[in-house]
């Protein structure tokens, strides 16, 4: 705590002027999607690259295919950890204009009750005002001890928002400058304003659609219906099939990888209060429908699940039309556990959907993608440094929670740099990201900057 308290005292006495830096970032129109503003994200990479240097970071912007990269290093003590921190400057489109009371581009800070500030504008919480929060630690480090605690290596990326298309080849051809011993991953929420989160686990993913092909063209029901397969039907009972009873995935295999949720981590999520009423109730439903006998976030977070995304057969116009289609389609997503492998479980599928398919009939399958899921061990001593200095920072115990969908850039960083990933943010779930008005707390700016702060200590100390 020595070494700490004068960093968080520095981040106290300086949260005008790192609002102020945040604000010059803000204003530049970094929206990777739109060709338009190339020149944009250019410019954000440039300043966070000056930012960066002003710190003592070696720091440059590596150019891609896309928009350009952001590396930056700076050295740490003997022995020390190496951390790789990763965020994005890129935003999403502010589309439709109209819905903004601002400018988007034109950040301020308002009140919004008594005693609740937030900062407004397009890329606020996603990312910008989350990776400020890193940088702000470590300028208060070095301004205080003219050092950092361990070697820090920073990657800022530029197409988050557009599907990163130039990331993995980026990996791949700079592995050996960026491997470091964990990465930091800011790019997620607090389970409420009062609550710290890490999350521990990401779902895997696998994509599949299918089509079902019966009779060479569209048959009239009169005449064929009966003798003539009809691949609608077809293709509802394999959907059926997928899951029993009791709401398990039936596909041979399916299973394999799949670990059971230690009971202390269950006894974490119960604590956490949400209810299938309360989770379901907003969207107006009331019954869960995975596996019976489940809690809801056990569901969300460490159950794999398989789920119909979108059937199309036949005529589906206005009015009506007695046809037997020739074919049909589904899209199916399969979201992933533990060690379960994206490549058997397609495989599998396949297999089974094609046994349900008359000998004179046929079965297409087109892929979407695939990636593993993410599971941090819970006895990490990166894990447990880092719990233990949110809970200092907000006086209230840090939860560890899954996230049900994906983050493809924390797959990629164990697949091409062998790296585990530590996800930790500071967004709350009104911030309303990709959305008109988006908004960070204030409050959570200036915690979440003491929070990266103690990280970094607790994960050298």
């Amino acid at each position: 705590m020595t070494a700490l308290a004068p960093v968080l005292d520095r981040l106290d006495q300086n949260l005008d002027q790192s609002l102020d830096r945040l604000f010059d970032l803000l204003r530049i129109k970094s929206i990777s999607t739109d060709p338009e503003f190339a020149a944009e994200c250019r410019k954000a990479a440039d300043w966070l690259v000056e930012d960066l240097k002003s710190i003592g970071f070696e720091a440059s912007v590596r150019p891609t295919p896309g928009h350009p990269m952001v590396v930056a290093h700076h050295d740490g003590p003997a022995g020390s950890p190496h951390i790789l921190f990763y965020g994005h400057y890129d935003v999403q489109p502010v589309d439709p204009l109209e819905l903004w009371e601002n400018d988007p581009f034109d950040p301020a800070l308002k009140e919004i009750e008594p005693g609740r500030k937030i900062i407004t504008g397009r890329g606020s919480s996603d990312d910008k005002g989350q990776l400020m929060l890193f940088v702000e630690a470590c300028r208060a480090w070095k301004a205080v001890h003219g050092s950092l605690p361990c070697r820090i290596t920073i990657l800022f990326e530029g197409e988050e928002e557009s599907g990163s298309p130039s990331l993995r080849p980026f990996l791949e051809a700079n592995a050996a400058e960026l491997k470091a011993d964990f990465s930091l991953v800011c790019d997620t929420d607090m389970w409420n304003e009062e609550t710290p989160s890490i999350c521990t686990s990401l779902r895997g993913l696998v994509g599949e659609e299918i089509t079902v092909k019966a009779a060479n063209r569209d048959l009239h029901s009169g005449m064929y219906g009966g003798p003539a397969a009809n691949p609608i039907r077809i293709l509802a009972n394999l959907l059926a099939d997928i899951h029993d009873e009791q709401g398990r995935v039936t596909i041979p295999g399916f299973y394999d990888g799949v670990e059971e949720t230690p009971s202390q981590i269950l006894q974490g999520w119960e604590a956490l209060g949400e209810t299938a009423e309360s989770f379901l109730g907003p969207i107006g439903l009331s019954i869960p429908a995975g596996e019976k006998g489940r809690p809801v976030l056990e569901l969300l977070w460490a159950r794999p699940t398989a789920e119909f995304n979108g059937i199309t057969g036949g005529y589906t116009g206005k009015g009506f039309k007695t046809v037997i289609a020739a074919e049909a389609s589904a899209k199916i997503s399969f979201r992933l556990v533990h060690a379960q492998d994206p490549k058997k479980i397609r495989a599998a599928f396949r297999q089974f959907a094609a046994e349900r398919v008359p000998a004179d009939c046929s079965i297409d399958f087109h892929e979407h993608g695939g990636s593993p899921a993410i599971q941090l061990s819970y006895d990490s001593p990166f894990l447990t440094g880092a719990k233990d200095a949110l809970t200092e920072e907000w006086g209230k115990q840090a939860v560890m929670i899954g996230g049900g969908g994906s983050i493809p850039i924390v797959g990629d960083f164990r697949s091409y740099l062998g790296m585990e990933s530590l996800l930790v943010g500071f967004a709350l779930p009104d911030d309303r990201i990709h959305s008109p008005n988006e908004k960070y707390d204030l409050k959570s700016f200036h915690k979440g900057q003491r929070s990266w702060a103690r990280i970094l200590d607790a994960l050298t100390s």
